[in-house]
């Protein structure tokens, strides 16, 4: 994962017509939110995948940075 540039707007999408347009990993239904309280709440990205399988170490990440954006 180190050196690998990780573009937030590749994976993450906003459209009215999912989840009233809150932020989502791109084709899934997960928000941002809820990778970022998971990660508040001392889950670590296996624990997370192991819980959303659909999501990758790529997708965590751009939660974190589309949160500091």
């Amino acid at each position: 994962m180190a050196g690998k540039k990780i573009h937030y707007q590749n994976r993450i999408i906003v459209d009215p017509h999912i989840l009233a347009g809150k932020p989502v990993i791109k084709g899934t239904r997960i928000p941002v939110s809820l990778i970022l309280n998971l990660l508040g709440h001392g889950y670590d990205f296996t624990q997370i995948k192991e819980a959303y399988p659909d999501l990758t170490d790529d997708d965590i990440q751009a939660a974190i940075k589309y949160s500091g954006s």
